[in-house]
């Protein structure tokens, strides 16, 4: 399936996705509110300003894509591949991103207010001026991530590994909890 013929099924009224083999897809500014993606190939698509809010995409294979500025709020991303991809700017609002792979993505600006990261990898990732407000980080690696500017304010960070992230000392203070946590300077926070 390329995008053209996922555009036109989706427009038929199509929802169910799943599976799809969309590596590559130009699918810039695509409306797929809702759409079931589910464990579908979009390694390096284009899916810039997209609209993905709701949709499922549970186990999908997005690495190295292209999500600057699309909305995924409320999107079900767990245990995704999407290590290496742009999210710049996307919204990732009440996303699901439970056992997400995010390392080394790119999420500069990106809003991940009230998000489900629980046991994310976002190791190496680029969290500089990312909303992370009142997000679940349980477990989440950040180990090695860039959070120059990261709002962590009233965001779980229990058992989070932040070991060698650039976290300062106020932005820490913002959580609503450290618990077992593994500290920039590699201590645990009893």
């Amino acid at each position: 399936m390329d995008a053209e013929e996922l555009i036109e099924r989706y427009q038929a009224g199509e929802r169910d996705f799943t599976v799809a083999d969309l590596s590559a897809a130009d699918l810039r500014q695509a409306r797929l509110f809702q759409a079931k993606l589910y464990r579908a190939n979009l390694e390096g698509a284009l899916l810039g300003a997209a609209v993905l809010s709701g949709a499922d995409l549970e186990g999908a294979n997005l690495a190295m894509a292209d999500l600057q500025g699309a909305d995924l709020r409320g999107a079900r991303l767990h245990a995704a591949v999407l290590s290496g991809a742009d999210l710049r700017a996307a919204n990732l609002g009440e996303a699901h991103l439970f056992g997400t792979k995010l390392d080394n993505a790119d999420l500069q600006g990106a809003d991940l207010r009230a998000a489900l990261l629980r046991a994310a990898d976002l190791s190496g990732a680029d969290l500089r001026e990312v909303n992370l407000g009142k997000a679940n980080l349980f477990g989440a690696s950040l180990k090695g991530a860039l959070l120059d500017g990261a709002v962590l304010s009233g965001a779980d960070l229990s058992w989070s590994n932040l070991s060698e992230s650039d976290l300062s000392p106020e932005q820490l203070a913002q959580a609503r909890t450290l618990d077992g946590a593994t500290m920039p300077d590699g201590t645990k926070h009893e």
